[in-house]
């Protein structure tokens, strides 16, 4: 089976930045690389169950607020399709 890569993009806060950029420079390596590697293994950890994903959402501060902002956009056809991207 062909293994898939699909590009993502994640925006990290000031202090997440902060220490990505810290740490990728104390092994040598490039921010993206380390933070593609962090995620890998965070996702490899992560529990599949829906009643743990459900529980790592809520803990996201203001991500109920962000979905609701997108569906309110979506509502009003402010969003582009992503075969448009």
């Amino acid at each position: 089976m062909e293994e898939r890569s699909v590009r993502l993009n994640v925006t990290l806060g000031a202090d997440y930045a902060s220490k990505l950029a810290r740490l990728a420079e104390r092994v040598h390596v490039q921010e993206g690389s380390l933070a593609r590697s962090l995620l890998s293994s965070a996702i490899d950890e992560a529990d599949p169950d829906s009643r743990n994903v459900a529980d790592l959402l809520d803990s996201i501060a203001g991500a109920w607020e962000r979905a609701q902002i997108g569906l309110d956009q979506a509502r009003r056809d402010e969003t582009i399709g992503i075969d448009e991207l």
